[in-house]
């Protein structure tokens, strides 16, 4: 009986063993195995995938052919985002959320590729070179001096390229307490130089190689031309007051930044100033928006052959998202001033089909389109495909953004701090990540289907590697690593 009974509960004891011992082993399991597939993914693309520790875009599954918005070599990388700056954020975010120490080294290997392709006018090409036969044709600044009638030296604020490089920076700067000299000093260097580059009426260009001369730019408000160009006027449109493709707004971000990271108001103050030329740059009826640009008589002003003069239904979104931004950082009602009478505008502009033209004629107020041939017109027909010359809107979200704002004192700006909470663990997270390590090739690598897009490459449908799935991956395997730390405490 005592034999029979003894072994009944020997019998027993690997099932009830298997109910919660076997969990958290299974855990405990999952999260080793989830901090080796990190360690693995980040290894690929810090040593095989980096030019020097900074990144591009997309590349083909065996890294043969690769690109940002262009064709690359495997000396080359990518500042405008998804480029290194966009993954360096990511490495970041990533060694906040899980402490892993080898996330920081990486980052701050993408720091560095950046302070090595800085240039002397203080900002970034979209290009960063590392071969170092090609680097003697470029501006850098930690270079030795490129012949002048050759140097490459011109600053790009378009496409959030300089911007997001300098964000980064900072925020590298700031978790490592200032003391990379390299680092510290590519961030300071490049504040410096933004602040010169800054008009005096609160606008940037789109690029520059030098500083403006103040009285080259007097300050005035925005007019009507008394005649515009129907056709392309091929002029050099870089030094203009530029909104397109949201180059202000980024800008505005990257001071506030500034000023909170570095306890210094004078980045406050420039953001304040383009605040200020925002409202200069407010049309007079019957448009009262902005245009994409304005040269220095603040007029609209042509920039590429299909970017007419105009007032713009599209930037001029991104224009008021940028003034609610202004206000909910400085409780200053002047920049709430122009928006009520630019909302209206924009409403009474709509399409028939609910969306807004990119551009409407002066004065006049209709819609204007190109036809594949880049011929200005007021007909939709034949438009070419590869810009947005209709936009969809985004009116009623920023009416009630801009009511919110009349009625309600504006919250506190977000902080950003090098303090992050892992999550607690949760299912899904645990799913996703099992998911995430069984995608992942031997190499380290994810690949999904998709189509590389550069002049040169072969554009077929086929398996690819991209620096979006990799950044996203790792802040999701990040969280999760850092849930299972938080639980083993």
């Amino acid at each position: 009986m005592c034999r029979t009974l003894a072994a009944s509960i020997l019998l027993l004891i690997p099932a009830f063993l298997a109910i919660l011992p076997s969990v958290t082993s299974a855990e405990e399991l999952s999260g080793r195995a989830g901090q080796a597939a990190m360690k693995k993914a980040v290894s690929f693309f810090r040593d095989k995938v980096s030019a020097n520790g900074a990144y591009l875009w997309q590349y083909s599954a065996d890294l043969s052919e690769r690109e940002g918005e262009q064709q690359a070599s495997n000396t080359q990388a990518w500042t405008q985002p998804p480029g290194t700056p966009y993954v360096g954020e990511a490495l970041l975010e990533a060694y906040l959320v899980s402490k892993e120490d080898y996330l920081l080294d990486a980052a701050r290997d993408a720091g560095h590729a950046l302070a090595q392709a800085q240039l002397v006018s203080g900002g970034w090409d979209y290009r960063l070179e590392f071969d170092p036969k090609e680097r003697d044709g470029w501006a850098y600044r930690v270079a030795k001096p490129a012949p002048k009638d050759r140097a490459k030296n011109v600053t790009t604020l378009d496409d959030d390229t300089t911007q997001a490089a300098l964000r980064f920076l900072m925020k590298l700067d700031f978790v490592l307490e200032q003391k990379d000299k390299a680092i510290h000093s590519a961030a300071e260097y490049a504040l410096k130089a933004l602040l010169k580059a800054q008009y005096p009426n609160g606008a940037w260009p789109q690029r520059y190689s030098e500083f403006p001369i103040p009285e080259n730019f007097p300050v005035k408000r925005a007019s009507y031309p008394r005649s515009w160009p129907r056709k392309h006027p091929k002029a050099d449109y870089r030094s203009y007051y530029t909104f397109n493709d949201n180059t202000l707004a980024d800008l505005i971000d990257t001071m506030f930044l500034a000023e909170q990271l570095y306890d210094n108001s004078k980045y406050r103050a420039a953001a304040r100033k383009t605040g200020d030329f925002i409202l200069l740059a407010q049309m007079p009826e019957p448009q009262p928006a902005w245009a994409q640009q304005y040269n220095a008589e603040m007029h609209p002003a042509w920039a590429r052959r299909f970017e007419p003069t105009a007032v713009t239904g599209g930037e001029s979104q991104g224009v008021i998202r940028v003034l609610l931004t202004l206000h909910h950082h400085t409780h200053d009602d002047k920049y709430l001033a122009p928006v009520g009478k630019a909302l209206d505008y924009l409403e009474r502009s709509l399409l028939p089909n609910g969306q807004l033209a990119r551009f409407y004629e002066l004065k006049t107020n209709k819609p204007l389109y190109f036809t594949k041939d880049y011929v200005l017109t007021y007909d939709d027909s034949d438009m070419p495909t590869h810009y947005g010359f209709k936009v969809s809107s985004k009116l009623a979200k920023l009416r009630s953004s801009y009511e919110t704002s009349l009625k309600a004192p504006p919250n506190h700006s977000p902080i950003w701090t090098k303090e992050r909470s892992a999550p607690k663990p949760y299912s899904s997270l645990t799913k996703e990540a099992e998911e995430l390590v069984d995608a992942m090739d031997a190499r380290g690598a994810w690949l999904e289907t998709g189509e590389l897009k550069a002049k040169g490459n072969d554009t077929r449908e086929q398996k690819i590697i991209t620096t979006k799935t990799f950044a996203r991956n790792l802040r999701t395997l990040s969280r999760f690593v850092g849930s299972m730390k938080r639980q083993a405490k």
